[in-house]
C-alpha cells in the first residue's frame, strides 16, 4: 500500500518561514519525480515545486527565490522550504510522487500565513 504523509504545515506569520515533509512508503521512492502541490480555497490546485529522481528541480514563479524542493532517497522523505511567506501562500500543500503512469497523493498540510 503507497502512502505519502505530510507533516510541518502550521500557522506562521507573513515573512516567516517553515519546512514541509513528506514521508513515503510502499514505493521504490528514489525512482520518483516527486513535486508539492497547494490548492487554497475557492482555486485549483497548483504546481508550487518539483524535483526529478536525478535532483533536477522546477518552481512556480510565484515561489522562485522563496522555496527550496529537496529530496533524502535515504529517509524515502521529500522536503519543502519556504522562506519569506506570504499571506497568499495559505493553502493546503500536497505531496505528489510520480512515475509514468503511477501517481500518488497525500492527504495535505494546511498552512497559514497570517498575522
Amino acid at each position: 500500500q503507497v502512502k505519502l504523509v505530510e507533516s510541518g504545515g502550521a500557522l506562521v506569520q507573513p515573512g516567516g518561514s517553515l519546512r514541509l515533509s513528506c514521508t513515503a512508503s510502499g514505493i521504490i521512492f528514489r525512482l520518483y519525480a516527486m513535486g508539492w502541490y497547494r490548492q487554497a480555497p475557492g482555486k485549483q490546485r497548483e504546481l508550487v515545486a518539483g524535483i526529478t529522481r536525478g535532483g533536477d528541480t522546477n518552481y512556480a514563479d510565484s515561489v522562485k527565490g522563496r522555496g527550496t524542493i529537496s529530496r533524502d532517497n535515504a529517509k524515502n522523505t521529500v522536503y519543502l522550504q519556504m522562506n519569506s511567506l506570504k499571506p497568499e501562500d495559505t493553502a493546503v500543500y500536497y505531496c505528489n510522487a510520480c512515475l509514468s503512469r503511477a501517481v500518488y497523493w497525500g492527504q495535505g498540510t494546511q498552512v497559514t500565513v497570517s498575522s
